[in-house]
């Protein structure tokens, strides 16, 4: 069964201010997701799931279902607030998703096989997934994941902090423990910092990062479930509205409770976003970039 790419695309975006999700940056009106179904495609993946919210799902299966059709199968998850809540009562102030762990548990039932997972307004470059594919198809089990590993100075923004798993690993690549900083900036001397309620630290350049881009056999979903529950059984998780269940929280809980390891695979491939409204022409510039240099056509899907 070959491996399927499953795409978050469910979050509100509350730094950007809009649906940066189906955005168009390319220069025939590609959204940055198209750039990662199309290297996906390239690299051997033949199925992408999509999880959105189920409001907007009417205009975003309008925008990618014509371009998509014959060349990769589509499937849509919707993540909703209540979904494997059980009889939790959610507060009634809570609007914000529950994160990216409950997204891929939300896919229980619709991905049977290994998948990779990314982020929706991420540019992963092609790569990433043909390192993704290979690890999927040859290395992956249920005691064998993968996360794709980024260097931490790459991944920043010019117009505000942003949140990345910081991961450690062995000799053999082998992730020994991630922390996700939800604050990561470079300061006023040029040194990367981040903030968390100790205060402010340093942080290597060349430090190992998840930018949500992993690899999991279909057990992992019913991790994530476990967890989910360990994680609303938790009083301060529901009453603080913005606590979230993440990916790279529930997978390093999976290596220290001894239950497989997870291999940080390194990229060559250079990554950037859109956090923030003003990350987008920087995005534009080098999408163009990447099509003048001829690496994808000036219509990804003519």
């Amino acid at each position: 069964m070959k491996p399927t790419l499953v795409i978050l695309a469910a979050g509100m975006a509350s730094r950007y201010g809009s649906q940066k999700q189906t955005q168009s940056f390319g220069p025939s009106g590609e959204t940055i997701m198209d750039y990662s179904i199309y290297d996906a495609i390239k690299a051997g993946f033949e199925k992408v799931v999509f999880i959105i919210r189920e409001d907007f799902a009417e205009n975003f299966k309008a925008i990618f279902e014509p371009k998509l059709a014959g060349k990769i199968k589509t499937d849509y998850v919707y993540q909703h607030l209540k979904a494997f809540v059980g009889e939790v009562e959610v507060p009634a102030d809570r609007t914000k998703p529950w994160g990216t762990a409950h997204a891929v548990l939300c896919c229980k039932g619709k991905v049977n096989e290994p998948f990779a997972v990314i982020n929706a307004d991420d540019y992963y470059g092609t790569d990433s997934f043909v390192k993704a594919y290979d690890f999927l198809v040859n290395q992956c089990n249920e005691k064998t994941y993968s996360i794709i590993g980024y260097e931490l100075k790459k991944t920043l923004s010019d117009f505000g902090s942003v949140s990345r798993g910081v991961c450690a690993v062995d000799a053999n690549n082998n992730l020994t423990d991630i922390n996700e900083r939800t604050s990561i900036f470079r300061n006023e001397k040029g040194i990367i910092t981040y903030e968390d309620t100790t205060g402010l630290h340093e942080v290597s350049e060349d430090s190992l990062v998840s930018m949500n881009f992993l690899c999991f056999a279909p057990g992992y979903i019913d991790f994530c479930e476990k967890k989910f529950a360990e994680f609303l059984s938790n009083e301060s998780n529901l009453k603080n509205i913005k606590s979230e269940f993440f990916i790279p929280i529930v997978t390093g809980q999976f290596m220290k409770e001894g239950l497989g390891t997870v291999k940080v695979v390194h990229t060559s491939a250079q990554w950037f976003g859109v956090t923030y409204k003003e990350d987008a022409p920087h995005v534009q510039a080098s999408i163009n970039k990447l099509v003048a240099d001829g690496v994808y056509p000036n219509n990804l899907w003519a």
